[in-house]
């Protein structure tokens, strides 16, 4: 028998979709491998197109590796801070936009685009149905590690060729998020960017066209 999802349960399920966050505060304390390994289990449950399951995890320790994301963070940080007009300007600088420097877990996650399962089913017309699968399983894991009171941020303002080279990945992997990943320092049921004011969210109802 599938289970049935009482009223109680989505109600919960609607809270855990609200309270999930772009961290980017974090406690140092380490994450235990072995709920590193069971959140990666039920991101992997995620959808993916043909049953491809593209997603490759590089779960980042080395020291000079981290580094390294670390520097070309500031360096594509800085030029994106640039490229703001002034009244942006001094918004985006209080803006913290990364937890590089105390997250335990650093994660890289790609899109095996050479990959054989699946056999190509579903992406003749939209081979980039790969590349969505992955966010898909992201998006699983972030929900996962929330429910777990772990939190989760993407850290996008990087530049994915750089990157693959740091982590030495294979030429058709193809990367999709670099997530920090730790116990949160702190919790809001606002998110970061609409609390500083870069941005408020709107109501779904502005984004729906009928045709």
């Amino acid at each position: 028998m599938p289970p049935r999802f009482d009223t109680a349960f989505c109600h919960q399920l609607e809270a855990l979709f609200r309270w999930r966050r772009d961290v980017r505060r974090f406690r140092v304390e380490p994450i235990e491998i072995e709920v590193l390994n069971a959140l990666l289990a039920l991101a992997a449950l995620a959808p993916s197109v043909g049953n491809s399951q593209p997603w490759r995890f590089v779960v980042v320790t080395d020291p000079e590796r981290r580094a390294a994301v670390r520097r070309e963070f500031a360096r594509c940080n800085h030029a994106a801070l640039a490229g703001y007009a002034a009244e942006r300007q001094t918004l985006y600088a209080r803006l913290k936009l990364e937890g590089l420097d105390r997250a335990p877990v650093q994660l890289a996650v790609f899109a095996d685009t050479a990959t054989s399962l699946g056999s190509g089913l579903g992406q003749q017309t939209m081979p980039e149905t790969l590349a969505y699968s992955v966010v898909g399983a992201v998006h699983a894991l972030w929900l996962a590690a929330r429910a777990h009171g772990i939190g989760m941020g993407w850290v996008s303002i990087l530049d994915p060729g750089r990157v693959c080279t740091i982590l030495e990945t294979p030429s058709a992997w193809k990367l999709i998020a670099y997530l920090c990943i730790g116990y949160p320092e702190e919790e809001h049921l606002d998110p970061e960017l609409e609390r500083h004011g870069w941005q408020a969210r709107f109501d779904v109802g502005r984004f729906v066209v009928h045709r």
